[in-house]
């Protein structure tokens, strides 16, 4: 008996072995490089013979060997509704196939940020997606240290409609809307960020021999049980910090939790929402009001809003729980449940949970309850009580963010395909190390074209945005140096900066204009890789000379000065004042008065400058330095 199970299950291995398989990304709806030969590929037994059909017309036969095939596919012009078939001991059809441009969308989370979380910027851009040749491929965040992954774990491609477009990366969504609207060309988006990646994360082990440090602490994570053992040490860290503080936490040890609305609130400290905590603090604070709502309104509201918090939350109403967040940035929009809300008197209760001094509600967020349409306004006097301290949470290890992990598992699997072009978001994560940055950003982007075995793809990235608070002085700034790195990479061929410095927002690291982002990578793309004669770039700085007591900066286009104060000059002493300007067509007149002769300038230098150079198709200058060479 147990022979006979044992030849059953190898025949059931050999049949298995015998059919023909795709790899998940070559799948129903998928999109292909247009206008270019493609080699597809697959897996059979050895010898097995693979019959390929397009559109029901035989194209050739190919046979397996040691397990895998490959078939060189002619170049497609561009449509959709194709279907491709593959025939061996099985048959494979794959329908409504497109031929089109390919886009790879990657960087960390403003690249990755889903147009769901563009719900209340853009509504209507969310309920009336109806593109079917607009497609987005979302690929697993798997990382892998051993070798560069030859296939994904799963994934499938979705066109972009009402029902699917809430996972859309938006950025990516609104780029390809706006090409595929230009000139009607599929477009397909293989989404392939993570948030909090730094650049060292997206390099493969070639690149990174370059850069020993990195490659180092990548291949350290080759020991599986190292991360076994620091995963569970996280793991345990961050249950220990969390389940003490709640058993600390009086607001909800003792004989009335505090999201009570029996509890009486009366005797708690005043505090104002938004607002921070005016100490630093690190552990469990309460916030509770009471709302009095119409039976009317009790009954339309649906959503409740709290801004962004610092660091994480539980919200109750009515003493029932409608929602949490366990870190700072997603935006607080929970969702009521039919009738929890009465007419009369409501209660809020916030649990804030700070894990390293700085806590708050932020300003400039919405803070209300209701519809989207009309709602009740809850920012002002709220209710404050301290429930626990604790110390400081020590940050997570973060395995996926590790040198060399992204690229194996989450970009290597793509490279067997063509592809049109880059379009890349990130830097935030490698801010405080600019001169490190701009190495390694210039060798992905070689790196990348090496592994595409595309020497000229097309490579368009986003230089970061505005972000916190604004300087009234010209000041130092990780930020603006970052910014800085990412210009001076523009000298690297077949390259594109998209400029944000009007678009951030300076309380949010991630914001919400990705429409405009996208218009203007659409136009890099179009420039740089459909090689159209288009405006894509904001004023570039041409030359900065002397002339006495004054600095002239002359640039490429004509130029729009806006109001604010952006541009800054030193003298010899290397303090910065800000700079008098005027305008004379493609050139700029910088003065002050205390600088008799001006050595250096910048522009725009800082975490969130304001932005006033423009040309006149409202493109942003991007923010720069110069030193001048003053005459001998």
């Amino acid at each position: 008996m147990i022979k006979c199970l044992a030849v059953v299950a190898l025949l059931c291995s050999l049949s298995v072995q015998a059919d023909i398989r795709l790899p998940t990304l070559i799948s129903d709806n998928m999109v292909l490089q247009r206008d270019t030969a493609l080699t597809l590929w697959g897996y059979a037994a050895p010898g097995e013979q693979i019959t390929v059909q397009l559109n029901g017309a035989v194209l050739g036969q190919v046979q397996a060997a040691k397990g895998q095939w490959q078939f060189k596919l002619a170049a497609q012009q561009a449509g959709c509704g194709h279907q491709l078939r593959f025939t061996g001991s099985n048959q494979i059809t794959l329908n409504d196939i497109c031929f089109g441009d390919v886009w790879l969308a990657s960087g960390q989370s403003n690249m990755e940020l889903p147009m769901a979380r563009l719900t209340e910027a853009y509504p209507q851009d969310l309920a009336s997606a109806n593109y079917p040749q607009i497609r987005q491929f979302t690929v697993p965040q798997q990382y892998n240290f051993d070798a560069p992954q030859q296939d994904l774990s799963a994934g499938q491609w979705q066109a972009a409609s009402a029902d699917t477009i809430a996972q859309f990366s938006a950025l990516a969504f609104y780029f390809a809307r706006d090409l595929f609207n230009h000139n009607g060309v599929p477009i397909g988006i293989l989404n392939n960020a993570l948030g909090g990646s730094p650049v060292e994360a997206w390099l493969s082990e070639e690149a990174l021999q370059a850069f020993p440090d990195a490659l180092a602490q990548g291949l350290k994570f080759r020991d599986k049980a190292l991360i076994a053992q620091i995963e569970a040490a996280d793991k345990a860290k961050n249950a220990q910090w969390y389940g003490a503080l709640a058993k600390a936490d009086a607001g909800l040890t003792g004989d009335t939790p505090w999201y009570a609305p029996t509890l009486d609130h009366s005797d708690w400290q005043s505090f104002t929402v938004p607002g921070f905590l005016p100490e630093p603090f690190t552990g469990a604070w309460w916030l509770r009001k009471t709302v009095q709502l119409t039976a009317q309104q009790a009954a339309a509201a649906d959503t409740l809003r709290l801004g962004s918090i610092i660091d994480a939350d539980e919200v109750y109403i009515n003493g029932v729980k409608v929602g949490h967040t366990t870190y700072q940035y997603p935006p607080r929009r929970y969702t009521l449940p039919k009738g929890l809300l009465t007419a009369g008197n409501n209660l809020i209760a916030v649990r804030v949970i700070a894990t390293n001094n700085k806590t708050g509600l932020m300003p400039d967020k919405p803070y209300w309850l209701g519809t989207d349409g009309q709602h009740i306004a809850l920012s002002g006097q709220w209710q404050m009580r301290r429930g626990a301290t604790a110390e400081s949470l020590p940050s997570d290890t973060f395995v996926r963010w590790q040198p060399l992990g992204l690229f194996n598992g989450l970009t290597a699997p793509l490279t067997k395909l063509p592809i049109k072009g880059v379009i890349w978001y990130q830097g935030e994560s490698n801010v405080g190390r600019e001169v490190q940055y701009q190495q390694r950003f210039r060798a992905l982007i070689r790196d990348w074209r090496a592994k595409w075995q595309q020497p000229q793809l097309p490579f368009l990235y986003v230089q970061l945005a505005n972000y916190l608070e604004k300087s009234p002085q010209p000041t130092e700034s990780g930020w603006a140096a970052l910014r800085e790195a990412q210009r001076l990479v523009q000298s690297e061929p077949n390259t594109a900066m998209v400029v944000a410095i009007d678009v951030g927002e300076w309380n949010d690291i991630h914001p919400v204009d990705k429409k405009t982002l996208g218009q203007r990578l659409a136009l890099a793309a179009r420039a740089v890789a459909l090689g159209e004669d288009v405006q894509y770039q904001g004023p570039q700085l041409l030359s900065a000379q002397a002339q006495g007591d004054k600095l002239l900066l002359s640039f490429d286009q004509q130029l729009v000065l806006k109001a604010g104060q952006s541009f800054a000059i030193a003298g010899s002493d290397g303090e910065y004042r800000w700079a008098q300007v005027k305008l004379q067509g493609k050139q700029l007149v910088l003065s002050h008065a205390d600088i008799k002769a001006p050595q250096q300038v910048r522009y725009a230098w800082a975490d969130n400058p304001d932005a006033v150079l423009y040309n006149s198709a409202g493109l942003p200058a991007s923010p720069f330095t110069a030193q001048i060479a003053r005459p001998k």
